[in-house]
């Protein structure tokens, strides 16, 4: 960083607030179709199979295609693939709106992932040439986090006022205005940018990184679904594999389509993994939250998210704390205090009971959003300054596929424990007389429990209702307990990974060879 460094304009600003309207409706649209699954149900009748589609087929692809769209972005121009993304995503939307068969909506679903894969890396690396600037980056950071912290907040709000005062298909046509404002503003006032020598395009690494990404990512819903382990594991397996050619693959290429050896940069690696353990541990324990919220408080999907809210804005209003700190604090205490806010926010699960008032629960996710807005708007700063700005696509994807790999691991991984300490509750508390299928069937979810106990007689519904919700409350406050842990090591990892990396240090003048 250099005094002559230009320093953002006004047109840079509002640049940067129509760049962030994909990432808001990106954030809205991964919630709507959980809330829109029983109206859709109904209406197209699909097979249990073809709801999972539904519901993975979006993730699995923008998964698998962000290094290749990251990539692309930096050859041929990161605001024109954004654009042809925008126009894919506004197509798609209108395919899902349109659907009447179940093959219609997968497809149309398919298709939104792989524009979302197109839209996500291209804003990152737009804002990393646009924000030449480190302390003003930091800002335009900040406010990138805040909207995916916002539109995921508002997604159950919004997406359940608009299925329940219109229909599902209205839940996907909110997608074509926010795209058409884009695509006709985004020309004016997002400059272009590209990778001036970007090498050739590489097909075996595009099919190594495509199938790599899709198999891990699968492999790791199938195990969290616990139908098909062999399945899972054959797919997990495999993902490993192809993922590891791919990485061999880039070592030997003399210009990679990823530059791994940037995981050499210590403060890069350090900041890579503590956005991919943070996001693992959030994912798995506010997703039992928001089931707690719905099932054993008994709130509606809106009023669940309303309480849900007052994180979201903590959250964001955080990550313009941390743009403001990092001049006087080191990178490394403040991220480290904020993992560490986090963790308080999750331990305060230790002492959740049946009983508990909303109002606590929204404490708690304040005390997470606010660490996690800390934490994070450094993290995803030091990765996007971890390279030139010519190359910046690279980062962004492996900063997105991070954030994606974090979500898949944190639902698998600490939805099974949940799901164990709850079975386990479960079986040591079921009431006596239950009939054996009622028993087994309840074990599965709290939902399954309490929709058996509505059809028993009042007595033995009574007791199976109070069993079940004593142990789901108790296997969330354990999986609690175990997110708060692995985010107290995530704290002193980054406090060791990051330590010495300056507030005015800038990433992008040093090559990892």
């Amino acid at each position: 960083m250099t005094e002559n460094t230009p320093r953002a304009t006004t047109r840079t600003w509002i640049g940067l607030a129509v760049l962030v309207l994909p990432m808001l409706l990106i954030a809205i649209d991964g919630m709507v179709l959980v809330f829109a699954l029983a109206d859709i149900t109904q209406d197209l009748k699909p097979t249990g199979t073809q709801q999972l589609w539904m519901l993975d087929i979006y993730s699995l692809l923008l998964a698998g295609l962000l290094i290749t769209m990251s990539t692309l972005s930096d050859r041929f121009g990161r605001r024109k693939v954004l654009l042809i993304g925008a126009v894919v995503f506004a197509i798609a939307s209108i395919l899902g709106a349109l659907s009447t068969e179940p093959w219609m909506l997968i497809g149309s679903r398919a298709l939104l992932g792989i524009a979302g894969a197109t839209i996500m890396p291209g804003t990152l690396s737009l804002i990393r040439n646009m924000f030449l600037d480190r302390n003003q980056r930091r800002t335009a950071m900040a406010v990138w986090s805040a909207m995916g912290a916002l539109g995921a907040a508002a997604g159950p709000i919004v997406g359940g006022w608009i299925i329940e005062t219109f229909s599902w298909h209205a839940a996907f046509l909110m997608n074509i205005p926010v795209m058409v404002l884009l695509l006709v503003l985004a020309p004016f006032l997002v400059p272009e940018s590209k990778n001036p020598n970007p090498g050739n395009i590489d097909v075996a690494s595009i099919l190594l990184s495509l199938a790599g990404m899709i198999s891990f990512v699968y492999g790791v819903k199938t195990f969290a679904e616990g139908k098909e382990p062999g399945i899972g594991f054959v797919t997990f397996f495999a993902g490993l594999v192809l993922l590891a050619l791919f990485v061999i693959r880039q070592l030997r290429m003399p210009v990679p389509m990823i530059n791994v050896r940037l995981f050499k940069v210590r403060a890069f690696t350090g900041a890579v993994l503590t956005d991919l353990l943070s996001i693992f541990s959030l994912v798995g324990a506010l997703f039992a939250l928001t089931q707690f919220l719905q099932l054993v408080v008994g709130l509606s999907v809106i009023q669940s998210a309303l309480w849900m809210l007052p994180q979201a804005a903590v959250s964001a209003f955080a990550g313009f704390i941390a743009a403001a700190l990092v001049k006087r604090v080191p990178t490394s205490i403040i991220v480290s205090v904020g993992v560490l806010i986090t963790a308080g926010g999750f331990a305060t699960l230790l002492t959740l009971t049946p009983d508990t008032e909303p109002w606590r629960i929204a404490i708690a996710l304040c005390l997470v959003g606010l660490g996690a807005g800390v934490g994070m708007t450094l993290t995803n700063d030091l990765i996007m300054s971890s390279v030139r700005p010519e190359q910046s696509g690279q980062a962004a994807a492996i900063s997105e596929s991070a954030y994606e790999l974090g979500t898949a691991f944190g639902t698998a991984i600490l939805g099974s424990v949940l799901l164990g300490f709850y079975h386990t509750g479960l079986a040591d508390a079921a009431p006596a007389g239950l009939p054996a299928g009622v028993l087994a069937a309840a074990k599965e979810t709290i939902a399954a429990a309490l929709l058996y106990a509505k059809e028993l007689p009042d007595a033995i519904g009574a007791a199976l209702t109070t069993a079940a919700t004593d142990a789901f409350t108790a296997a969330l406050a354990w999986t609690g307990g175990i997110a708060a842990l692995i985010l107290l090591a995530v704290a002193v990892f980054a406090g060791i990974m990051l330590r010495g990396v300056s507030a005015q240090a800038d990433l992008a003048e040093a090559d990892a060879e």
